[in-house]
């Protein structure tokens, strides 16, 4: 795959804010308050004129978010696009999509939970890194911003490399590939099309109020895959919030690395919590005790 890193952000780029999942409500405050952050800054805002557009749990219909997305991409002022928040909705428009605008217009794309479904598929049919970090309504448009969230979301669209570090060594060794991953149960969902990476991808996940035993499920699920199994080299665990049972749940992520036979850390800052970190999905990776290096 010919893999597409976008230019570095700097300053007086414009950010593009979008609404690609669940419906946004009408409260403009939180909006001002991402535009002011950005301006302070020294960037620029373009905000979609659908943004708060609903259709029923969605924010518009289909074609109005696949129409919003490929004139994001298309235009030449905006630099980088900041989603305005997950829930549900990026999976039913994935194989809509014209990848080509997406390859032909490579620029900063950044959300997590449901938007990973776009990361994925971006990475897959473009060939775009795109990043798994802080969102609008969450973290941007928040009066209570995590300043750690805010500095490793820099960190990682500024640097041309950044390390992220873990703190629990489940099972010891060292990898590279591209890094690869996001929201568990949102991977899962993908699984029935082609997704997975032809190349070596050190795996990263997180998610929140799931108990253990449907986490074992959607880990099994891309265990049972034939390209997961070939390709995986090693198992970076964000948070799980909120799940049932952090005992078992250990268990499953040394039973996990012991089948695989792969190097396996927990505690990384990837997370649905409002203290994350900031990665970089396709891109050059190593694991180093518990420390990602990513390029």
């Amino acid at each position: 795959m010919n893999i597409i890193k976008p230019a570095r952000l700097k300053k007086g780029d414009t950010i593009g804010i979008l609404a690609t999942s669940g419906a946004v409500s009408n409260d403009t405050r939180t909006i001002m308050t991402a535009v002011d952050y950005f301006a302070n800054k020294g960037y620029k805002t373009l905000i979609s004129s659908d943004l708060y557009k609903k259709d029923r749990y969605l924010a518009g219909d289909d074609d109005t978010r696949i129409k919003n997305l490929h004139a994001f991409f298309e235009n030449p002022e905006i630099n980088a696009i900041i989603c305005m928040r997950g829930g549900y909705g990026a999976i039913r428009i994935i194989e809509k999509i014209d990848y080509s605008i997406i390859r032909n217009n490579p620029k900063i794309f950044c959300g997590y939970s449901d938007i990973t479904a776009l990361n994925l598929m971006f990475l897959k049919n473009a060939g775009l890194i795109t990043y798994s970090g802080p969102m609008i309504l969450s973290d941007f448009g928040n009066p209570e911003k995590s300043d750690f969230t805010m500095n490793e979301f820099f960190k990682a669209v500024s640097s041309d490399s950044y390390t992220i570090n873990g703190n629990n060594i489940i099972r010891q060794g060292k990898a590279s590939g591209i890094l690869w991953g996001g929201n568990l149960a949102t991977i899962a969902s993908l699984c029935g099309i082609d997704f997975i990476p032809e190349e070596p991808f050190i795996f990263f996940a997180e998610d929140i109020n799931e108990p253990v035993y449907k986490i074992d499920r959607m880990l099994r699920q891309l265990i049972n895959i034939e390209q997961f199994r070939k390709n995986i080299q090693a198992l970076c665990f964000g948070y799980f919030a909120d799940t049932d049972n952090k005992d078992w749940l250990l268990r499953l992520f040394k039973e996990t690395a012991n089948e695989l036979k792969i190097p396996a850390v927990s505690g990384f800052k990837i997370s649905h919590t409002s203290c994350k970190t900031t990665v970089a999905i396709g891109a050059k990776t190593k694991l180093s005790d518990e420390t990602l290096i990513i390029e």
